[in-house]
């Protein structure tokens, strides 16, 4: 299977940012990508909250959506668009990430779960869930040559969920993000290869990377792991695309020789 892999330094107007996807993704599949990956917010990376809520839209009228089905349609590719802000009413938005396939449909939807609500010692403080509503659903989606399972950002450290997935049958676990600079130097290439070992899974994470905008700076370093661990592609810091071939027989072969999937067992907690 050979992915392609979005990182973008996104800015806070949305057809900017369809420009530059619909860019990236004519390139990668003059490359030969199958599935195209792009990062959390890839439409819309904005923390001021009054300026946000002027530029969202439903998801019927969001340009960014509407840009990337054309550009899977008429290049025939799949497309993970990691994340965008949809209105859902009430003053209220989610983090959505949408699977389209190469007709221009979308085949799944997944809300982020887990929202980042953090004061971090930098002096940076991120209230997620002042403006976005959480979603309560994991989803597993089958893809012509594995099925997916869906995260977004700060739901990597959740261990729970993708164990849940990968028991779904999920081979391909997807993690788009916006990882702060702190916090990515800290954990990131640690807990998505954890993920990826734990479960016996190929994780694929496209990021969000550098200066932007509204002033914030993301951490870069696109991903993309085997099921044994190992880094098979580290974008760095720098904004581009690239191309990545993964055989997703080692799936099978990683879980027969490390079968904790299986093994997991119920057990009851007993204070001392």
């Amino acid at each position: 299977m050979r992915l392609g892999i979005v990182q973008t330094n996104s800015g806070i107007d949305p057809t900017a940012n369809a420009e530059m996807l619909v860019a990236a993704i004519a390139e990668l599949a003059t490359g030969g990508a199958q599935l195209v990956l792009t990062p959390e917010m890839s439409g819309l990376l904005d923390r001021d909250r009054t300026r946000i809520m002027t530029n969202v839209r439903v998801e019927a009228d969001d340009v960014v959506l509407a840009a990337v089905i054309a550009a899977a349609r008429q290049h025939g590719v799949w497309v993970e668009l990691g994340s965008l802000a949809i209105s859902v009413g009430e003053d209220r938005l989610a983090n959505r990430s949408f699977l389209i396939d190469a007709q221009g449909e979308i085949r799944a939807r997944y809300d982020k779960i887990h929202l980042f609500d953090v004061d971090l010692p930098t002096g940076e403080r991120h209230r997620e869930s002042a403006t976005y509503r959480p979603g309560a659903e994991a989803v597993v989606v089958d893809t012509p040559w594995a099925r997916l399972g869906l995260a977004i950002c700060y739901d990597l450290r959740f261990a729970g969920l993708f164990a849940a997935l990968a028991n779904a049958g999920a081979q391909l676990l997807t993690v788009p993000a916006a990882f702060t600079r702190p916090t990515g130097k800290a954990h990131w290439h640690a807990l998505l290869r954890a993920r990826a070992i734990e479960t016996g899974s190929f994780v694929v994470a496209a990021a969000q990377s550098g200066e932007h905008q509204d002033g914030r700076a993301t951490y870069g370093h696109s991903l993309v792991i085997d099921p044994w661990g190992e880094v098979l592609l580290d974008m760095g810091e720098a904004a581009g695309t690239a191309i990545c071939d993964i055989d997703l027989g080692a799936v099978a072969d990683t879980r027969a020789r490390i079968p904790a999937l299986v093994h997991a067992r119920p057990f009851t907690l007993v204070p001392a």
